[in-house]
């Protein structure tokens, strides 16, 4: 060019050179992955298809020949877009392609799963022909065996035909004990790994990210750009709060990590962190449909995955859908009333799985010290018997049994004694709801729980609420509802023990107002809604399929 240096124009055609080679390698690297994937996977989706064309027919079959027991459960989601064929709308009614729902501990029993399930249940009664197929990890359980826990563990029952569960062979990839040491980047670039072994089993039309695998979606639309992606946010794998908490007491029971930020080492470890979130906020800029379970993960997903999706003009906002709880079904089975009242007991009730994060130590010595300033509590008529403390959740694997372990000895240092406190694994339904009707208090005390599907849960029964002063249950769940409030909240052992201390020794008549009022707010969390709001957003990916296939 006229005028420009001859240094100056061979540098400018140097990186142009070297800017168009690196793009041509991403393009012919994203095409020859995708190919193979999808070249190793073809055979295997045929075999699918047809089992389940064959299992639906003996399903069909076997119906038939048997009397008729719910008239209503698979009739579908009532039309809420009526006339169109967006969102779950009435033309796309026969759309029968598959989905993918990535979900590696799908038989875990936590509230995550729950989601899973209703979220599949919803997917099957709205697109019956649809085949939903689960990657998941758990080899040692099959198909039924998996479903039946779901509907003895949820009360939530599926289609057996059209539900596919494919088996991963690499999750080791995705625990924590795999990664010693960076650990948020060891289970990203791992569940990449794993992204790569579910792809080699199947690739389906649509492919849902269920428990938090961002990464996992950014692998997927680079190998198959033209694949809508959706998201279900529980909880982001890095957020402010986080970075936040590196510099506060670990008194104050801000996560697992609280005052871990100091010295060198804390510098280095913020460093890593930030960089990591950077990483995040670009691999979740990808996804075409973003779903979060609260208030508290939608703002957080928005402030570090937002920007990245303005640039990528993603054209559908982050959007909350609450979890699916059973709140019908426990509003139906738990009276609430004075009699009911009379008959509840002074009992604290911790609906959780055994993890870390769910901060069971927390609980247990904030009871050892409400107990011991309430050392001459008199017995009361109306709720007989000491102050008692049930805890009940799921055990995955071996450190979970070992965490209930330690969990025992630590009751056993603070002297509670099985007249004071209670250990249930992996309960059922049934015995969950015979807990949530005659406990009186609901406690949760992880810091910044996502949502709390189990405070709903305690809500639906009439529990009254007392929740760690963060995260969804301070945002979402107890609030004040109808001129009152619905429970209370604390952060410190203190605090905690005063809470139990004042809504047990509430007025009865003045108790089982709030229990009404916190029954009332958890209203608005039912399947009803989840399910409505699910096929809103998955209608948006069935829209881009059937757009794409025009």
């Amino acid at each position: 060019m006229p005028g420009m240096p001859a240094f100056s124009w061979t540098l400018a055609n140097s990186i142009l050179i070297i800017s168009l080679s690196a793009l041509i390698s991403k393009l012919l690297l994203q095409a020859v992955v995708g190919w193979y994937l999808r070249r190793r996977a073809s055979s295997r989706k045929i075999t699918i298809l047809a089992r389940v064309k064959l299992e639906e027919a003996q399903y069909q079959l076997s119906a038939s020949q048997s009397p008729k027991t719910d008239d209503g459960e698979w009739e579908k989601v009532e039309k809420h877009t009526a006339g169109s064929a967006k969102n779950g709308g009435e033309a796309d009614d026969e759309w029968e392609g598959t989905i993918g729902f990535f979900h590696p501990f799908c038989n875990a029993g936590g509230g995550g799963e729950r989601v899973l399930w209703a979220a599949i249940k919803a997917t099957q009664k709205r697109w019956p022909k649809a085949v939903c197929c689960v990657y998941t990890g758990d080899h040692e359980a099959g198909k039924y065996e998996i479903l039946q826990r779901v509907q003895n563990r949820f009360n939530i029952e599926l289609h057996p035909p059209t539900v596919v569960f494919l088996y991963l062979s690499t999750r080791h990839y995705v625990l924590s004990s795999t990664w010693p040491h960076f650990t948020l980047l060891g289970q990203s670039l791992g569940s990449i790994v794993l992204a790569f072994d579910a792809f080699s089993l199947l690739v389906p039309d649509i492919f849902i990210d269920t428990m938090g695998y961002a990464f996992v979606l950014a692998f997927s639309k680079f190998c198959f750009p033209k694949i809508p992606t959706g998201a279900y946010v529980h909880y982001p794998t890095i957020s402010t709060d986080m970075l936040g908490s590196l510099a506060t007491s670990p008194a104050l029971g801000k996560g697992l990590n609280a005052g871990t930020g100091k010295g060198l080492r804390g510098f280095l470890k913020k460093r890593y962190w930030h960089v990591f979130a950077n990483l995040y906020s670009r691999v979740g800029g990808s996804v075409d449909i973003v779903m979060t379970n609260s208030s508290w993960t939608a703002s957080h997903i928005r402030t570090l995955w937002g920007p990245v999706r303005t640039k990528r003009r993603k054209p559908h906002a982050v959007s909350v859908v609450f979890p699916p709880c059973a709140v019908d079904d426990i509003i139906n089975a738990i009276p609430l009333n004075a009699e009911s009242e009379a008959k509840r007991e002074p009992t604290v009730l911790y609906i959780a799985q055994f993890r870390p994060e769910k901060n069971h130590s927390l609980l247990l010595r904030s009871f050892a010290r409400f107990l011991k300033s309430q050392s001459g509590l008199r017995k009361r008529e109306e709720e007989p018997g000491l102050p008692k403390l049930i805890l009940i959740g799921s055990v995955r694997d071996a450190s979970d049994a070992t965490r209930v372990y330690e969990l025992r000895l630590l009751a056993h240092e603070l002297h509670l004694t099985p007249n004071h406190i209670t250990f249930i694994t992996d309960a059922s339904f049934p015995t969950i709801l015979s807990h949530l009707a005659a406990a009186s208090v609901g406690a949760n005390c992880m810091w910044n729980e996502h949502f709390g599907i189990g405070v709903v849960e305690y809500q639906a029964a009439g529990l009254i609420p007392v929740v760690n002063d963060s995260g969804g249950p301070k945002m979402d769940i107890v609030i004040a509802w109808e001129g009152g409030e619905t429970g209370f909240k604390a952060s410190t052992e203190e605090g905690y023990a005063k809470c139990f201390a004042q809504v047990l020794g509430m007025d009865g008549e003045d108790r089982l107002e709030m229990r009404k009022r916190a029954r009332g707010r958890a209203r608005a969390f039912g399947e009803e809604e989840f399910e409505k709001r699910w096929i809103d957003e998955v209608g948006r990916l069935v829209e881009m399929v059937a757009e794409e296939r025009k």
